[in-house]
């Protein structure tokens, strides 16, 4: 069960060259598929997010202990404008120092979140210089002429600012992390406007009544025209996303020519199922239906981001759709902390997501339920870290897999129905509720109902490797293969399932082999998972 998927693996992780670790990059590969390369060669990024408050040096301590137990890779945190210029035009970077230290010390990477001009949608992490003086730095105005609390995205001295701290952050970054401790910046946070869908001072008006810019019309493949005209109902929207894209963008591309680190934006979302409702909550980010405006808008902006606290696996299978795209990796910075979030590791990871973070990962005390848990504790830890603990050591060989292999992942949803894809010859089901051994309509014997019987508990996730092999871990779930299309007479079966890991240069170890009970009623994944290397094959 060597092959050439592994040789491929194996150059994969040797190209980091032995001087400088090159810079992080995000790389399209030629079936659309992403990879965040670090230090030269794949990585997956299994994130925590710190609570909004905890960017403080005397924090960090209420935050180390939560990453070691997740066994996450990855911490995201803020650095927030107000700390770094608290007066206009003196830097203090100390924050971002004590952050690099610890990061160190505890042998994982950063993301820094930019809380900017956008935080929520409100400037609350503003400098006191920007959010009182409404001349120099103002808010949107709404169509009668009241202030909005959101800063316009039309003012050029308030971009300007903005621009001129996030540089200064980066050019720290170049100068005090030469070994990119720090492999991605989130370029402000939440983008938009709850309330009001665009701002309506006089110049956005001007703009609004004037014609969408012919970049836009000619990337989307539409004949030019006004806002209304191109966009009809949502023409607010497109309008608000378009300026705010461009916005953020030239925050970015500033950053980019000092150390040119990958950059994101993340959205807070709307009902993925009602593109009405999503246009207002909130107006102006990246939001699952302006997707198209912003990558058109922000080329600089390496990918546009979910962040989803939905527990409903019907509307988090469709808002991941929305974002894996070919011209967007697939990342999810910020989901609930919840026990049923855990769940969607699975989906995600199918889906090649090349990062996860469940937030409000600290010992600070604080619960944003009903968003996420009301308490962090060790219960709803282990329904992340049990995934964390499994992925961690094989993290840079399987984002090279998901990055250049057929993947599908499945969450269990409020019905618990089965879930299933074909994968070449091969359909793969998922189902859930069930013990290790057995079936569904057994009548002859009494048994007692699953632990997971009505929990949101379950998912899983297959990487095919070959026409008839395939890499596949889960958690409360059972994984049958069966053949799609059976010939006459033909029948499928598993010749040979190992249950290992990877080593580091890419290499297969098996632990041991699965057979008789453990494989008579399909591959049954408990809530502490394990990988599975399955030979599959026929016979008449």
């Amino acid at each position: 069960m060597r092959g050439a998927p592994f040789l491929l693996l194996a150059a994969l992780l040797a190209a980091a060259p032995a001087a400088a670790a090159p810079l992080p990059r995000i790389v399209t590969q030629p079936n659309g598929r992403h990879l965040l390369n670090v230090d030269g060669a794949p990585f997956l990024m299994l994130g925590a997010q710190a609570n909004n408050s905890s960017n403080y040096p005397a924090m960090l301590p209420s935050i180390w202990p939560v990453i070691r137990r997740l066994h996450a890779n990855t911490l995201e945190i803020p650095v927030a404008w107000e700390q770094v210029e608290p007066v206009e035009g003196r830097f203090d970077f100390s924050w971002v120092d004590a952050l690099l230290r610890g990061a160190r010390e505890n042998h994982v990477r950063l993301v820094l979140l930019w809380f900017g001009t956008w935080k929520n949608t409100g400037p609350n992490y503003a400098p006191e210089w920007v959010k009182t003086d409404t001349g120099r730095f103002p808010r949107m105005k709404t169509a009668d002429g009241k202030t909005h609390y959101v800063l316009s995205p039309h003012a050029r001295s308030t971009l300007e600012a903005d621009k001129r701290a996030f540089v200064r952050l980066i050019e720290h970054l170049r100068d005090a992390d030469p070994d990119n401790i720090v492999i991605m910046v989130q370029v402000e946070n939440e983008i938009g406007s709850y309330g009001l869908a665009r701002d309506h001072s006089p110049e956005a008006d001007r703009l609004f009544r004037g014609p969408v810019p012919a970049e836009l019309a000619r990337k989307l493949g539409k004949r030019p025209g006004t806002w209304s005209e191109m966009f009809g109902d949502f023409a607010d929207q497109a309008f608000a996303s378009w300026h705010m894209a461009r916005y953020a963008d030239e925050i970015a591309a500033a950053g980019k020519a000092v150390k040119d680190l990958p950059m994101y934006c993340n959205s807070s979302l709307g009902n993925p199922f009602d593109a009405k409702a999503a246009s207002t909550t909130p107006s102006g980010g990246p939001q699952w239906n302006m997707i198209h405006v912003w990558r058109a808008a922000a080329p600089h902006i390496d990918l546009v981001a979910p962040d989803i606290y939905n527990r409903d696996a019907r509307e988090v299978a469709a808002l991941l759709g929305y974002f894996d795209r070919p011209d967007n990796a697939l990342m999810v910075p910020e989901t609930g902390n919840s026990i049923d979030h855990a769940r969607f590791f699975w989906e995600a990871l199918g889906r090649g997501a090349i990062g996860y973070a469940p937030f409000g990962m600290d010992e600070t005390g604080y619960s944003n339920y009903p968003l996420g848990a009301k308490t962090l504790d060790a219960p709803t830890i282990e329904a992340f870290a049990s995934k964390y603990r499994l992925f961690a050591p094989i993290a840079r060989t399987w984002a090279g897999i998901a990055a250049t292999h057929p993947i599908w992942g499945a969450a269990k949803g409020a019905d618990a129905a089965d879930r299933s894809t074909v994968m070449g010859r091969w359909k793969v089901t998922a189902m859930f509720e069930m013990w290790e051994f057995g079936e569904r309509d057994w009548t002859w014997i009494k048994s007692d109902p699953h632990p997971t019987k009505g929990q949101p508990l379950g998912g899983a996730v297959v990487a095919q490797l070959g026409p008839d092999e395939f890499l596949v871990s889960g958690s409360d779930a059972r994984l049958r293969f069966s053949l799609d299309k059976p010939g006459a007479g033909e029948n499928g079966t598993m010749l040979r399932v190992e249950e290992g890991t990877f080593d580091a240069t890419g290499r297969w170890v098996m632990r041991r082999v699965w057979n008789g009970d453990q494989t008579d009623y399909g591959l049954n994944f408990t809530a502490e998972p394990v990988l599975l290397r399955v030979k599959l094959g026929t016979y008449r």
